[in-house]
């Protein structure tokens, strides 16, 4: 069956255009429930939120329709990806619900699904939601006098306050750090801020004004000017960026230079293995994380074990074969030994722990190999399929053929938006750049 509604991360899309649109989403909340009722308990949905001004469209949506099924629904507000999926389990909810376009811009919204075990949902759960929203819900509708109740969740944030805060090692304050976090007028503007103070650090804050339009605009993760500079203006011994949703983190050094993915699975990895908290000896990656990561860990008696692009790939990964390290390049970090996703804020802090613990300044802890050199290049299409193209296929060949064995080349549509992705890495960088040029032009050139 093919895919209408979900891509790589959930349902994403423009707010108020297919499928992101009030009537969708009262169709998600009702197969969701109906999909997530089993057994004769009162049934029980976790809603949280982002900061976007679409939030207010779609959150009522949701719970129309996942009471309209006999679901009770509990609604947090704004809270980060994260706090949903440890809400979700906390609660003992049969489901929990992220609404949330990560790091897109303000105009994109999305849905994000998560079990009972706080995991997000495999392909095959989502097929079957996907058939239950095409189906006759109205036939599956609840009597009534079983309608669903909603409530508003006292206490959210504080419970993923304490629940971040004792991710750090008991014996370990921040006190004597200067710390500049950028929470992108997103999800985490209240809770990260809060954490890092009560952690003893000094907290220089950015992107924590939200006014539903102005979420990732110049700003977190995907937007780094503005909190390198505040590192420099305040001598801020590392800035933390977060994207909308907070389940993502690129690190700043004291001297304004970023630190990716890559860099934080690195300094986690070795840090663990030092601590003998490796559950295996390696981690799990993307097929987008840099050659240098897989030759340092090699180094290091390390594995890598690469999935396909997708943090809930990464998760699927490491709970098949037992890892409790993964993530990816753009900065998705899942310790499996405290969540069960992403966690932008829980990987700083892990970050901090091995900063504090060695007392040497971030520069030195995060910057633990030299990347191969890599180009990664969007070409944005109008729909279509371009790499069905016979010049398309052609130009990918050889690409691949003239880096040979010592560089990779990876071409793949965006599964949340309408683009085409053109990766290539190798150790003679001008080459890569041309090679890389060569596949952009020939997409370009059919998907005009």
């Amino acid at each position: 069956m093919a895919r209408t509604y979900f891509g790589t991360d959930g349902i994403r899309g423009t707010a108020n255009r297919f499928p992101i649109t009030p009537d969708v989403a009262l169709k998600v909340g009702m197969a969701a429930g109906l999909a997530f009722r089993r057994g004769s308990h009162r049934h029980r949905v976790v809603i949280g939120k982002d900061t976007r001004l679409s939030g207010y469209m779609i959150e009522p949506a949701l719970t129309a329709g996942f009471t309209a099924v006999g679901v009770d629904v509990f609604l947090t507000g704004p809270v980060p990806t994260p706090a949903v999926a440890m809400l979700t389990r906390s609660l003992r909810a049969d489901l929990g619900v992220m609404i949330s376009a990560s790091h897109n811009p303000f105009a994109d919204n999305g849905i994000k699904l998560f079990g009972p075990d706080g995991y997000k949902l495999s392909d095959e759960v989502e097929a079957e939601i996907e058939q239950l929203i095409e189906s006759d819900l109205s036939s599956r509708l609840a009597g009534s006098s079983d309608l669903g109740r909603t409530k508003r969740v006292d206490g959210d944030r504080a419970r993923y306050v304490e629940f971040a805060k004792r991710t750090l090692p008991k014996q370990i304050s921040l006190g004597g750090l200067r710390v500049v976090v950028d929470c992108a007028n997103g999800a985490a503007y209240k809770v990260a801020p809060e954490v890092l103070w009560e952690l003893g650090a000094d907290v220089v804050t950015l992107g924590v004004e939200p006014d539903g339009l102005n979420i990732n605009r110049d700003c977190g993760s995907t937007s780094l000017a503005a909190v390198r500079r505040k590192v420099h203006e305040v001598r801020a011994d590392i800035g933390i960026a977060l994207d909308g949703d907070a389940d993502r983190v690129i690190i700043i050094d004291e001297k304004g230079q970023v630190v990716d993915g890559d860099q934080l699975m690195a300094v986690v990895a070795e840090s663990f293995a030092e601590d003998r908290r490796l559950a295996r000896p390696g981690i799990v990656a993307t097929v987008m994380s840099n050659l240098g990561l897989e030759r340092h860990l090699q180094g290091l008696g390390l594995e890598l074990l690469r999935t396909k692009v997708g943090d809930r790939y990464v998760v699927e990964a490491m709970r098949a074969h037992g890892y409790n390290v993964g993530g990816e390049q753009s900065g998705h970090i899942v310790l499996s030994d405290y969540t069960t996703t992403g966690d932008g804020l829980v990987a700083a802090l892990q970050v901090l722990a091995v900063v504090k613990k060695h007392g040497r300044p971030v520069s030195e802890v995060c910057h633990r190999f030299e990347p191969v050199p890599q180009i990664l290049k969007n070409v944005r299409t109008r729909g279509g399929k371009p790499l069905d193209f016979d010049d398309v296929r052609t130009a990918i060949a050889r690409a691949q053929e003239r880096l040979g064995a010592g560089g990779r080349i990876l071409v793949r549509p965006s599964g949340t938006e309408p683009l085409i992705r053109v990766m290539g890495e190798g150790d003679d960088a001008p080459l890569v750049e041309e090679v890389v040029g060569d596949i952009v032009d020939a997409i370009a050139r059919v998907a005009a």
